[in-house]
């Protein structure tokens, strides 16, 4: 009976936004987005605020990112502090839920908002659900994938008749096409971010999950054979230090502009810089280009990502009206209604209406890597998961060193096997 009665009072609140039956709402709002992102955030807002002028009010703050942002949530919200809504990576979601951080999205918001499981991909929708409780609504997925160089490999060869990379699957075969490269000229075959591991772990963690590999979770990580799994993962990339197809201890900026200058025919990054490459692109400062998922290493496709998501904090002691709940599901539900916009910094937009859309099929190269929306890996459900974790700062100490064949790789996946058992 409370169910329903919620859910009708939800239903009522969201049908007076078109009217003029009820006071203006004022909505909290905390992000962690900067660079591209947070400029098409900002326009987003203000296009929400106009459209919805005496109905409701996104007040936005912007809080900087990783560990300051979810430290200032968590305190925040058990002293009944924290905002209405706020943006929230997929892969922290365990580690809130743990702490109480996070209110759960009900079967009746879901409703109100006109969403649910089949609005998204099922490996995003179940990477916003702890113990089948669902505590945020996804906004995209943003992964990694490999941008390329489409002039250089028009030359060597390697483009195929779709008009995309071709003969890159096979370890061997991505070596022998970064060769080919290098002897037309170019300086590397790939860029990628070797001097910090933790950043590189998305790429591990990608060719760890081709070989149908798992990191476990709390209390037992790495378990059966992964292990070696792990170490044939890392020496891929140690390989291409070694064998000179890419530099050693190159920093992120360093990774960016040997691909972005000419001098790396490949990069591996994540999608939000595509928005580089596009304004590059149209000051005339850059090549043909592009990006695709990650060529298959070893057994089949898998790609790391993590969801931008939309939460509502567990506020202690101050409860929502019904009132002020449907504006936040409103709010929640036009940005996903326009995450068109959203897409164009290079993220895949996670409800399924729109990428599959003919407007973001038209969108490229988004439109080619989201694909991969079927061959993907999110972090393990763990308290000590996700971006800014202790699973990336215990990745980032070991790997960085094997990468740059100064440890081997298989006792840099020891180290970090570890790090991770001592952890509580």
């Amino acid at each position: 009976m409370k169910s329903i009665l919620k859910a009708a009072l939800i239903s009522t609140a969201l049908l007076s936004f078109g009217g003029l039956a009820m006071a203006k709402e004022t909505v909290v709002w905390w992000d962690f987005l900067g660079g591209g992102d947070g400029v098409r955030m900002k326009k987003l807002i203000e296009d929400f605020n106009a459209e919805h002028a005496d109905t409701v009010e996104i007040q936005a703050t912007t809080l900087d990112w990783g560990v300051p942002f979810y430290t200032k949530v968590q305190t925040s919200a058990a002293v009944g502090e924290g905002p209405d809504v706020m943006t929230y990576h997929a892969s922290r979601i365990p580690l809130a839920v743990s702490q109480g951080t996070l209110k759960e999205i009900t079967a009746d918001d879901w409703t109100a908002m006109g969403l649910g499981a089949d609005s998204f991909a099922s490996t995003t929708w179940g990477a916003v659900s702890v113990d089948d409780k669902q505590y945020a609504v996804p906004f995209d997925t943003h992964p990694i994938v490999l941008y390329y160089n489409k002039d250089k490999l028009d030359a060597a060869g390697l483009i195929g008749a779709d008009g995309l990379p071709a003969g890159l699957d096979g370890i061997d075969n991505f070596k022998a096409a970064m060769k080919k490269l290098q002897e037309g000229g170019t300086k590397y075959g790939m860029a990628t971010t070797t001097a910090d591991g933790g950043f590189s772990f998305r790429t591990i963690y990608s060719y760890l999950c081709q070989q149908d590999g798992d990191i476990g979770t709390d209390g037992n990580w790495l378990p059966g054979d992964n292990a070696e799994k792990l170490t044939k993962a890392v020496q891929v990339i140690a390989d291409w230090v070694k064998d000179g197809y890419a530099p050693g201890y190159t920093d992120y900026p360093s990774a960016v502009a040997l691909f972005t200058s000419g001098e790396s025919a490949f990069m591996i990054n994540g999608v939000w810089e595509v928005p580089t490459m596009v304004d590059l692109e149209k000051q005339g400062k850059l090549f043909n280009w592009g990006a695709i998922e990650l060529p298959v290493m070893f057994n089949h496709a898998c790609t790391y990502a993590d969801s931008h998501s939309f939460a509502i904090p567990n506020n202690v002691g101050k409860d929502a009206t019904p009132e002020k709940h449907a504006a936040v599901l409103e709010v929640i539900k036009w940005m996903e209604a326009h995450s068109l916009f959203w897409a164009t910094a290079g993220h895949i937009p996670a409800n399924k209406a729109v990428n599959e859309s003919a407007e973001y099929k038209a969108m490229q190269p988004q439109a080619t890597y989201a694909k991969l929306l079927s061959n993907m890996v999110f972090d393990p459900k763990s308290k000590n998961a996700g971006v800014a974790s202790p699973l990336f700062d215990a990745a980032g100490n070991a790997f960085a060193a094997a990468m740059n064949n100064e440890v081997d790789a298989a006792s840099a996946v020891q180290e970090m096997k570890s790090t991770l058992e001592a952890l509580q």
